[in-house]
This record gives structure tokens, C-alpha cells and sequence, in this order.
């Protein structure tokens, strides 16, 4: 617009630069084109004018939609973020919709803002951390055996935060999805969007663009009817889509074949009924236990029988008469017979908990697992989490907290690794794991030089509204955090040999935050404070 408005000065110069004092015939005819390029430039101002209110009215909505989301976000940050889809939307915000805006600005250019902008960008998540929430969403759909539907419409159980996914945000969930060739995610995704779209949600995604991806995903899903109608669909939408044809002939023509290897004349059209959460099998991947594991974050299959429950108690503990014990022992229960896993209330105090939690939110990092082959500490996919590792030495507490430990335990905390705090935000987990090294990964603790992970003692620092429980599931145990305990366990029996019915993990968590801190307890120096026992499995 800037550029035609330069035309039309430019003209209008050329047109003046005449001898205005020609024969009036003359005059006039120049006059009227001076007429016609003024009226030219008038609209071409009218519509620069246009643009640049179009411009301002698009930044203004965007300052009081803004303005309104972060006077509600501001008020309780951590409730706010505790429900995955706002952390979702924000990492989207700020990594796509705030360089949308800058894109708008920088066309008129405002150094304010860029600079501010430039300053600010650096802490902006990028495009890796908002594909990180769209799978930390699918992973709480997974697990959690919730519905498309139910995260569009923020239909989380004890959230009191609203939140809603557009239609542009499921397309975007299913684009990440199938991105990553996960047609499973996709196909649920861009259903949903359709699904929203048919309802006359606003949206900027055109109905072909997400019936193209639903179709190819469906396909990959190996439903070809259902592929083949969302085909139709979609070249009855646009038949001039460069790949919609061809890609029905495909389908129907690999349909006919499979029909005639099957003997069968023909097959009954796919019905447009939407596509639901179990209309297609979720793909096997690489955990075995990965429905019972889910099965235990949902609450099922736990293992917790009358017969059970009779055999567990509670009682005082003062670790074998500790002397900082005997006049405030500890609370104990046990929340499993065998293996022997037990809790302990009032582990920690509220003011501890903050204080840890003050040390560590500086260093907090990408939670690492140790090589079993190098023994080097690495990030793995399957633990999704920020830690943070503190010593004695730095701060009373941490000190104090380690006492604790070994007072409780009555095993030597010298050996043991740094107390390591964790926070698992939205879809955090660590799916299921052993602590202790196995015999064919001789050397993951080498370097350390005190032997295996005898014991975990594992602090709750935080309540969780929904999701986060320890689970395990080799025999069906489900541990839920709860501020200010602890649990603990032995990953060795007596003779050195490793229980592999500890192997655990730590569902994602659905509703909240949740902050742990562990104290891994290593072999060396507890020769006498647990001696070997008269069998292996002792």
C-alpha cells in the first residue's frame, strides 16, 4: 500500500510538472487526468488508511484478549497452569501467536517493541517446547482415557480454571501428531476439529485442509472405507485439490483389490458417524507393560485386597531408639505387604518443602537417567520432568533433611546421592523404570564407586489435584502423592541381588504440579547397618 501511495505522488509530480499555461482544451484534459490520479490516490490513501486501522483494530483485540487472559492468569499462576491445556496454549502463545503479532507490527515498524521483543525472546519457548505440550496432552489422553472432546472443552476433573482448545488448536495437535507419523493422535485430533468446525466454531483452518490430513490419517489406520468417505468429502469441498483425486482413486482401487482377495462383491460404505477414543487400537510401542501401567495411573487394577489390607499397619517409629526420634517419633504406615513399601507423615514441613523448593527452582533442568551402559547421566524420553540436585552443605535444611533420612532408615546417608528435587508439570512422568542397576549394566554407578541403589526414600512436596501416582506394576501398587510425606523401599534384598519387583513409575500428571525429592541410598557403608540375610531373596 506504502508502495502505491509512492506511485501516485509520483504520477501526480510527473502530471504537475506540465506547462499549465497551454491552450485550455489542453489544461483541461491534463486536469481531468490529474482528476482520475487523484481519485486514484485518494483510494489508495483510504486504503492504506483501512490497513493500518485493520492493523490497529487486529493489535487492540489482541492487547484486550491478552490483557484480560493474564489479569485472570496473574491472579493464581500455579492454578492457572495446572491445567495442561492453559500450558499448552501458552507455550503455543508464545512461540507461535506472538510472532504473529510481531510479523503484524514489523510492518509498520515500532523499535519499542521489537526491542522489547528482542530482550524478551530468548526466554520464549520454542518450536520444540510447544510440540513437548501437544504430546504431553496426547500422553494425558493415553493414560488417562480421555476423549478428544473432553481437552477442547476443558472437561478435566477438579479444574476450576476454564480453558478450551479452538478449532485451530486441534488442527495444530493433529498436524503435530501427524507430523511425527503418530496417525493414531491425528486421526483423533483432526476429527475434533471437524467436529468443531461442523458446529460453526470460528476458525482460520479451511475444512479441506483438515479433512486432507483426516483422510491420509484414516488410511494410515487402515480403515480405507472411512478414508475413502473423507475423501469424497473433501473433493466435494474443493475438487480442484491437487491431491484429492488421486488419492481417491488410490483408495477405492486398493479397496477393490483387498475385496477381491477377500471374495467379497463389495463392502458397506463408511458411515460419517465421528470417530470416537476406541474406534482405532492405539499402536503397540516399546514399554510391555504399558496398559497395566496406564491401568494403575487410572486407579484400575489395583491389587489392594481385604485380605491384603488386614496385613498392613501403622504404628510409631524411632528408628531403633535415635535418640532424635525418641520424644517425636515418626508416624508409619505401610502401604504394601510385599515388597515391604511403607509411608511416613510429617517427613517434612511445610517451610522445608518451600525452602528446597526456593534452592532448587534456579538450577531445575531437564531430569536426566543414568546409562546402563556408559553410567553417564543422559535425558530420555521416557522421563519427562525438571530436576535439580542439592548437597548438605549448601543450606541447614538440606542438611537436616538428610539427617532425617538416615535417622529414619538407619542407614548411612554418606554414600547416598545429592537429594534430588523434581517437578513434573503438565503430561510430567517417568514411565516405568528400576532404580537399581542390573546385572547386565555392570557400570552404571561405577564412577560413583559405592556400590548399586540399595534404597529409595521419596519425599512428596506437593499435593496433586488428579494424576502423579507412584505406581507399581508388577503387583499392582498405587501410591498417591500427599504434601509432606515420604515413602520408602529397598530396590536390593539382603544378599546384594536386586528385587525386580520394584521396578515403578511415576504417572503423568493430569490436574497440578508435582514436586518429589528422592534420596537414593547406595550399598556402601551399610554392611552393618543391614547385613546379608541366610537367602538370596531375603
Amino acid at each position: 500500500l506504502q508502495g502505491a501511495l509512492a506511485a501516485c505522488i509520483i504520477r501526480l509530480q510527473f502530471s504537475t510538472s506540465h506547462n499549465f499555461f497551454s491552450p485550455l482544451n489542453l489544461l483541461l484534459g491534463q486536469m481531468t487526468d490529474l482528476i482520475y490520479t487523484e481519485k486514484e490516490l485518494v483510494q489508495s490513501l483510504k486504503e492504506y488508511i483501512k490497513a493500518e486501522e485493520s492493523k490497529l483494530d487486529a493489535v487492540k483485540s489482541w492487547a484486550n484478549k491478552l490483557d484480560v487472559l493474564t489479569r485472570a492468569s496473574t491472579l493464581d499462576p500455579e492454578g492457572y497452569l495446572a491445567h495442561p491445556v492453559n500450558a499448552y496454549k501458552l507455550m503455543k502463545r508464545l512461540n507461535t501467536e506472538w510472532s504473529e503479532l510481531e510479523s503484524l507490527v514489523l510492518q509498520d515498524p515500532s523499535d519499542g517493541f521489537i526491542s522489547n521483543m528482542t530482550v524478551h525472546r530468548q526466554y520464549f519457548p520454542d518450536q520444540e517446547d510447544e510440540k513437548g505440550a501437544a504430546k504431553a496432552l496426547m500422553r494425558l489422553q493415553d493414560t488417562y482415557k480421555l476423549d478428544s472432546e473432553s481437552f477442547a472443552r476443558g472437561k478435566l476433573p477438579g479444574m476450576h480454571h476454564n480453558a478450551i482448545l479452538t478449532v485451530d488448536d486441534c488442527y495444530d495437535m493433529g498436524k503435530t501428531a501427524y507430523n511425527e507419523a503418530d496417525y493414531y493422535h491425528a486421526v483423533l485430533w483432526m476429527q475434533q476439529a471437524l467436529r468443531q468446525m461442523d458446529a460453526e466454531e470460528e476458525h482460520v483452518v479451511s475444512k479441506a485442509d483438515v479433512l486432507d490430513y483426516l483422510s491420509y490419517s484414516v488410511y494410515q489406520m487402515g480403515d480405507l472405507p472411512r478414508a475413502i468417505e473423507l475423501t469424497r468429502r473433501l473433493v466435494a469441498i474443493d475438487s480442484s485439490h491437487q491431491r484429492a483425486g488421486g488419492n481417491l482413486r488410490y483408495f477405492e482401487k486398493l479397496l477393490s483389490k483387498q475385496l477381491n482377495e477377500l471374495n467379497q462383491e463389495g463392502q458397506e460404505p463408511a458411515t460419517e458417524e465421528p470417530i470416537q477414543l476406541g474406534t482405532y487400537k492405539r499402536p503397540n510401542d516399546y514399554l510391555p507393560e504399558r496398559e497395566i501401567y496406564e491401568a494403575l495411573c487410572r486407579g484400575e487394577g489395583v491389587k489392594m485386597t481385604t485380605e491384603r489390607r488386614s496385613r498392613l499397619y501403622c504404628r510409631y517409629h524411632d528408628g531403633n531408639r535415635n535418640p532424635r526420634l525418641l520424644l517425636q517419633p515418626m508416624k508409619e504406615e505401610d502401604e504394601w505387604d510385599s515388597p515391604h513399601i511403607v509411608r511416613y507423615l510429617n517427613a517434612l514441613s511445610d517451610q522445608e518443602i518451600e525452602k528446597i523448593k526456593e534452592l532448587a527452582k534456579p538450577r531445575l533442568a531437564r531430569a536426566t537417567v543414568r546409562d546402563p551402559i556408559t553410567g553417564i547421566l543422559t535425558t530420555a524420553n521416557y522421563r519427562v520432568s525438571k530436576s535439580a540436585w542439592l548437597e548438605g552443605e549448601e543450606d541447614p535444611v538440606i542438611e537436616r533433611v538428610n539427617q532425617r533420612i538416615e535417622d529414619i532408615t538407619g542407614l548411612t546417608t554418606q554414600t547416598a546421592e545429592l537429594l534430588q528435587i523434581a517437578n513434573y508439570g503438565v503430561g510430567g512422568q517417568y514411565e516405568p523404570h528400576f532404580d537399581f542397576s542390573r546385572k547386565e549394566e555392570p557400570d552404571a554407578f561405577k564412577t560413583l564407586g559405592t556400590g548399586n541403589r540399595l534404597a529409595t526414600f521419596l519425599n512428596y512436596m506437593s499435593d496433586v489435584e488428579a494424576g502423579g501416582a507412584t505406581v507399581f506394576p508388577d503387583f499392582g501398587a498405587a501410591i498417591y502423592p500427599k504434601k509432606g510425606t515420604a515413602v520408602f523401599w529397598y530396590n536390593l534384598f539382603r544378599s546384594g541381588e536386586g528385587d525386580y519387583r520394584t521396578r515403578h513409575a511415576a504417572c503423568p500428571v493430569l490436574v497440578g504440579s508435582k514436586w518429589v525429592s528422592n534420596k537414593w541410598i547406595h550399598e556402601r557403608g551399610q554392611e552393618f547397618r543391614r547385613p546379608c540375610g541366610l537367602t538370596e531373596v531375603d
